[in-house]
């Protein structure tokens, strides 16, 4: 029981090491280490190849989003325009 204790000592003592080099900037360990068991690490890159996630798509472009609604919304403006002077409302 004593080991236990102490294995859970040791790894509080590196949670809050690790808290306190967070909130200095240092971060110690590599981006790219895995997280999760392999087997597990398999079952989520399999989930990735199939399905919606297996297609390959275009980035997207936030930029062609915005000029495309601001088309839009100028389009639905002018149309409006129109419809009231054709109507001879204003």
């Amino acid at each position: 029981m004593s080991e236990s204790k102490n294995t859970n000592d040791a790894s509080d003592a590196g949670l809050l090491q690790g808290a306190e080099n967070s909130a200095a900037g240092v971060h110690k360990h590599d981006i790219n280490e895995r997280r999760l068991y392999p087997e597990d690490q398999a079952k989520v890159d399999e989930f990735l190849k199939r399905g919606v996630n297996s297609v390959a798509r275009k980035p997207f472009r936030p930029l062609l989003l915005v000029l495309l609604l601001i088309a839009v919304v100028t389009g639905f403006s002018l149309l409006s325009q129109g419809i009231v002077q054709w109507a001879g409302i204003y």
